[in-house]
């Protein structure tokens, strides 16, 4: 998957100096699957942009460029890159397994339910809202872990124990 990282990369320079991408012949043939990926950017260890797809809808190499490029320039809540950035931007590409449905009872069936491996999508009404697995490691408990994903939905805190839930699970890879 180090391709994919290379692709990135090479997605985003080309982006902000406005050339034209050559992707390999090899790198489109062994991604050529629909895959659905995100993209994290850090600077310094803090977050940069992250921007991806959950459902799958494209070649995996495609989904890899676009959501880099998005990552780079569209993260609303990011300025876009700067060229005296770039040598700074750590990559990480995390492919997501198709999202599956979680069924629960209750909120106490719903905790036990989830762990530290999956990535959450909460839907409450239009809401939703989603956390890669990765964000455990900085909201390890679960009702915080979820509290956070209803507010990131812009629900109130509790909003997640009466939401639908989906989960998936990633494999990661970065720089």
């Amino acid at each position: 998957m180090k391709e994919l990282l290379k692709l990135a990369r090479q997605a985003i320079e080309s982006h902000l100096k406005g050339g034209e991408l050559k992707v390999d012949e090899k790198v489109k043939k062994k991604y050529s699957s629909e895959g659905a990926c995100f993209v994290t950017l850090t600077e310094d260890g803090e977050l940069r942009g992250c921007i991806g797809s959950l459902e799958a809808r494209q070649e995996l190499w495609k989904d890899v460029i676009e959501n880099a490029i998005h990552a780079g320039f569209d993260d609303f809540r990011f300025n876009p890159l700067s060229l005296n950035e770039i040598p700074k931007i750590k990559i990480e590409i995390s492919v997501l397994t198709k999202p599956e449905k979680l069924n629960y009872k209750n909120e106490e069936d719903l905790l036990k339910k989830i762990d530290d491996k999956m990535g959450i999508i909460l839907q409450k009404g239009r809401n939703s809202a989603t956390f890669l697995p990765q964000v455990w490691e900085e909201i390890p408990d679960k009702v915080e872990f979820l509290e956070h994903l209803s507010m990131k939905a812009g629900l109130s805190e509790d909003a997640w124990k009466d939401a639908e839930f989906k989960y998936y699970r990633v494999k990661k890879i970065k720089e």
